[in-house]
């Protein structure tokens, strides 16, 4: 049985990591795949999220859109599975999931594109410069097992994204935390699950193009 809450996504996207939290929660949810060449622009889509682009989740009606954002809202949306801790105890889990959502989603998108921060206007930058920013990540994810100590919630499930792509991709540089906080992350049941779905519709997209 469906629950009320449909995913819209693409398996080469960023609704990987939505996938992953949804998986997170156990929750059934319907799939809605998009192509890049025409459905996110489509009128119907551009209705849900005006930006055109995934992931987005409707639930009940109601629209998110942003990566972080949907953590954030499933951990809130399913309190039973335990992903966000009490929000007396917020501090760490919301520092860090936004600052992974800014600083670094913004770090490393303008490395990519070949921009670099200089020094003298690194204040003019949220994130300051690539090298401050991924040595705060770092430190943010050697302190304990997960962000917020002893329990995993939906900041790790967005940051352990920025750090599990990153790696594969060599957008963050390697280091032994971040590979150690990656294994820990790989080895979770709905990470592995999550995976195997999107590896398995990127399979099928392509033999369509083959």
């Amino acid at each position: 049985m469906t629950a009320n809450l449909t995913f819209y996504t693409n398996p080469m996207s960023r609704g990987q990591i939505a996938r992953w939290m949804l998986e997170e929660t156990g929750v059934p949810y319907k799939t809605v795949v998009l192509s890049y060449e025409g459905d996110m622009q489509d009128p119907d889509y551009l209705a849900i999220n005006p930006m055109g682009k995934v992931p987005a989740i409707v639930h009940n009606g109601e629209v998110v859109t942003e990566a972080a954002a949907i953590c954030a809202y499933l951990a809130d949306a399913f309190p039973e599975f335990g992903l966000a801790p009490p929000t007396t105890s917020r501090a760490a889990y919301y520092r860090w999931l936004f600052f992974a959502a800014g600083p670094v989603e913004a770090a490393v998108t303008n490395r990519a594109l070949g921009f670099e921060v200089s020094e003298d206007r690194s204040r003019m930058a949220g994130y300051g410069n690539f090298d401050r920013a991924i040595d705060t990540l770092e430190k943010a994810v050697s302190c304990n097992a997960w962000l917020c100590g002893d329990q995993f919630t939906a900041a790790d499930v967005y940051v352990g994204s920025q750090v599990d792509w990153g790696l594969m991709f060599k957008s963050i540089p390697t280091r032994p935390v971040f590979e150690a906080y990656a294994t820990r992350l790989r080895e979770r049941p709905a990470y592995q699950r999550a995976k195997a779905i999107d590896t398995d519709l990127i399979a099928k997209m392509q033999a369509k193009t083959d």
